[in-house]
């Protein structure tokens, strides 16, 4: 048997993702999305009047979360 083919959709494969994309990836809310990037827990920057989150802070998000829990 082979193995299924994995494909990525069109957001798994933006570098940036606007603020309602990378809440639906952690499957949050906009709102607690916004005060992640408040606070700092997850980076995000600016490009004009439009902020964006890279797809890397999201996984240092997430990694930083697991690796608190496993200790």
């Amino acid at each position: 048997m082979s193995a299924p083919s994995i494909t990525r959709t069109d957001e798994q494969s933006h570098t940036l993702l606007t603020v309602e994309q990378a809440a639906r990836r952690l499957s949050l809310g906009r709102t607690t999305m916004f005060q992640l990037i408040k606070t700092g827990a997850v980076v995000s920057v600016r490009i004009g009047r439009a902020r964006r989150v890279p797809v890397e802070a999201l996984d240092a998000y997430v990694e930083e979360l697991t690796g608190k829990h496993a200790a």
